[in-house]
Order: structure tokens, then C-alpha cells, then sequence
């Protein structure tokens, strides 16, 4: 199969994706209990002010209704209005956007390259001293939850010894670096455990391929075959993974905000749940499903390039 028809079956079934999310999502936030307009009216809400601000947010019309509407404005890129705040929820998501992006981005960064060296390092010395260790410690960090390995390093690095701020509350990300790195370590742990482990896996299995065997056969040895001929048999596996762990940073990410106080996306996503900000929950939620699409559509792309073949060996 050509990458264009490949590329143009996962773009329908990604549309397709999308638009389920949406119908989810819209019937699930519906779900929700509360009443935006009794936290608006107050702590001794009025019957009569409370009818009058759910016709002001049309909140008295039927679910039906606002669903199109709402489907209508996603469509054209308009998120809404917050019940709350009564600003443009893009607003608002641009405000918090920044840590977020900012403290996923720098996770990636760190992660690829760390991820992958440790992977063939290990792959490299298969049964040796550094492959136990490097087992050993992915087991033991990846059956640790995020929100129990942030306290832990709060209390000792942020309490106990003081080397590192316990949390971001107040700071300035860029002006103050050292704040990331607690909620850096934590959003780390996990996804470098996976990553590496398969990076070793897709390495020993690519160095047994026909591909690689066969640029054997041409006398091609060393570094050049590691890196030009077996690692890009085992990134196809790899990128796939990275995509799963992009989705999984989105609500890791809500914890890490949440412990170290960091108003990024997931503090805005809790702060409109509980004042039942119904538009915003969808906003967040469809941004995330269209992310988790788009994310997964590039990484299944990219695994279909990089799908060894033993006629392209040189």
C-alpha cells in the first residue's frame, strides 16, 4: 500500500473518530450533576434569578438544540463562551496553554533522546550488568502513580534537603527553571520505563531481521548498521509508543499541575468542573480527543515509513 492511500484511510477513520468524540463528550458533560447557574446565583440562590440566568445562558433550552449549535460553532472554530467568566473560552485556554505546552514540550525533548540511548545501550550489552539494572529500575518506576512519586519528591527534595522548590505557585516558569524539575522527574518516569524497555526489543528484533542480515551480506558492520539499518526498524514501534505517551502527558500533566500548582490546562479543566463551567469541560475535552487524533495519525505515518524494507538496504 502507497503512504498517500495509507495517510488518506487514517485521516477518514481519524474524522470519523473526531466526530464520535464530540457526540461523547457533549452527552457525558451533560451528565454532570450541578447547575452552572446555582453557583453563579450564589450560596442562597433565588428561583426566580436562577430561571433568569438559565435563560440568559440558554441553559433552558433543549439538550438537542444546544448540540447542534454547539456542534455548528465547533465546526466553524468558535469553542464558546465560559458560563462563569463570560469570556471566550479561546481566551482562557490561551492563558493556561503556555505551562502546559511548555512543561510537555520540555518533557519530550528530554525523553527522546534519553529513552532511545538507554535502549540501545541495553540492547547493546543484551544480559549484561546494564540491562539487569536497566530492567530493574524500569519495573520498579513504572509501578509507582504519578501523584505518589511527586509527594515523595516533594517531601525529600523540596522539604527535607530544600534543593528544589516544592511547587510553582507564584513563579514564573521561564524566570524560574528549577521549579520544572520535580514535575519534570515525575512526568519522566514513566514513559522512559516503556520507551527504553521497547527501544531494546525493537532493537534485538531488527538486528535478527532479513534487512539487517541482508546489509550484513553486503559487508556493512558497526555504527552504520546500528544506527542507518537496525535503529529505524525499531523506532517503527518506538513512534507509536511516543504518540501513546503524548496522550498519556495530556492527563499526566493534570496531575502534575494539580500537585505542584501549576495553572496549566489541567487547572483550568478542575476549576471548570467544579463550578460546572460546561462549555470549557467540552472545550478541554474535545481539544484533547482532536490532539490524541492528530498526535496518533502522524506517529501511525510516520511507523509506515520507517517499516523496514529490504530493497531499500544500501
Amino acid at each position: 500500500m502507497s503512504l498517500p492511500r495509507y495517510a488518506a484511510g487514517r485521516l477518514l477513520l481519524g474524522l470519523g473518530q473526531v466526530a464520535g468524540i464530540t457526540t461523547i463528550v457533549f452527552v457525558l458533560t451533560e451528565a454532570l450533576p450541578g447547575d452552572a447557574a446555582v453557583v453563579i446565583a450564589g450560596d442562597q440562590p433565588d428561583p426566580a434569578r436562577i430561571a433568569a440566568i438559565r435563560a440568559q445562558l440558554d441553559l433552558d433550552r433543549p439538550a438537542w438544540q444546544r448540540y447542534l449549535d454547539w456542534l455548528t460553532d465547533l465546526i466553524r472554530g468558535d469553542l464558546g463562551v465560559s458560563l462563569i467568566s463570560q469570556r471566550p473560552i479561546v481566551e482562557r485556554l490561551a492563558d493556561s496553554a503556555a505551562a502546559t505546552l511548555l512543561l510537555a514540550a520540555v518533557t519530550l525533548l528530554v525523553l527522546v533522546p534519553l529513552a532511545i540511548a538507554l535502549g540501545m545501550l541495553a540492547a547493546r550489552r543484551e544480559g549484561g550488568r546494564l540491562d539487569r539494572m536497566v530492567s530493574a529500575v524500569s519495573v520498579a518506576l513504572y509501578a509507582v502513580p504519578e501523584f505518589a512519586l511527586a509527594i515523595l519528591l516533594i517531601a525529600v527534595f523540596g522539604v527535607q534537603l530544600g534543593w528544589l522548590p516544592p511547587t510553582a505557585f507564584g513563579a514564573d516558569l521561564l524566570a524560574r527553571p528549577s521549579v520544572l524539575v520535580l514535575p519534570l522527574l515525575v512526568l519522566l518516569a514513566r514513559p522512559i520505563c516503556t520507551i527504553s524497555r521497547l527501544t531494546r526489543a525493537g532493537m534485538l528484533d531488527a538486528l535478527r531481521g532479513e534487512h539487517v542480515r541482508h546489509a550484513r551480506r553486503l559487508g556493512i558492520t558497526g555504527s552504520r548498521l546500528w544506527l542507518r539499518h537496525a535503529l529505524p526498524g525499531a523506532l517503527a514501534p518506538v513512534v507509536q509508543q511516543l504518540a501513546r505517551t503524548t496522550d498519556w502527558l495530556l492527563g499526566g500533566v493534570i496531575v502534575v499541575e494539580a500537585v505542584f500548582v501549576i495553572p496549566g490546562l489541567g487547572t483550568a479543566l478542575v476549576d471548570a468542573v467544579s463550578t460546572r463551567d460546561i462549555p470549557t469541560v467540552q472545550a478541554l475535552c474535545v481539544l484533547v480527543a482532536v490532539t490524541t487524533v492528530v498526535v496518533n495519525l502522524a506517529a501511525d505515518l510516520v511507523a509506515f515509513r520507517l517499516a523496514p524494507r529490504i530493497g531499500a538496504v544500501r
